[in-house]
């Protein structure tokens, strides 16, 4: 998903609400979002689960056109996500990068990094999945510098692995 500026300096972004029925499982896995220099972007992704429905989500972004020189040189960038389980919320992310506020770039924002993400997997299909992710990610020694740097934590019905790697 590639975010154009606008002249005008106008955001853009997009909505998504998934209802997945009882015992269905959905693989929400759309391409990376690449913020443009000058470009505003916010999305909110919303999921209602039935009993017994399973989720897995990937949500990833970039740090834009590196290789033009646009690294992290985009305006706004805003995601949420909500999952909710029986009408009750289960699982609620969300992430907002300003330049308004702070250098995007610095070093407790996104430092060396050039790509983020998110893999949540949610509901009765993902137990097995998400238990073993928890103990493959446990057993992983951090190295310091490394190129990539990831971390799994336990949800309500399942696990989220977050993952940072200095290319995508």
């Amino acid at each position: 998903t590639k975010i154009y500026r606008n002249p005008r300096r106008r955001a853009c972004g997009h909505i998504t609400r998934a209802t997945v029925e009882e015992n269905a499982l959905l693989v929400f896995a759309p391409d990376p979002i690449q913020p443009f220099a000058n470009s505003s972007y916010s999305q909110r992704l919303t999921f209602h689960l039935g009993n017994g429905a399973g989720l897995v989500l990937v949500d990833w972004f970039t740090s834009g056109r590196a290789a033009c020189g646009e690294r992290w040189a985009f305006d706004r960038f805003q995601s949420r996500n909500d999952v909710f389980l029986s009408g009750e919320r289960i699982f609620m992310d969300s992430v907002l990068l300003d330049a308004a506020t702070d250098p995007i770039t610095s070093s407790h924002r996104t430092g060396r990094f050039n790509c983020f993400a998110l893999l949540l997997l949610v509901g009765e299909p993902m137990c097995e999945a998400s238990a073993s992710l928890l103990k493959e990610i446990s057993t992983r020694p951090v190295a310091r510098g490394a190129a990539t740097v990831c971390s799994a934590s336990p949800v309500r019905r399942g696990a989220i692995l977050r993952v940072a790697g200095e290319s995508v």
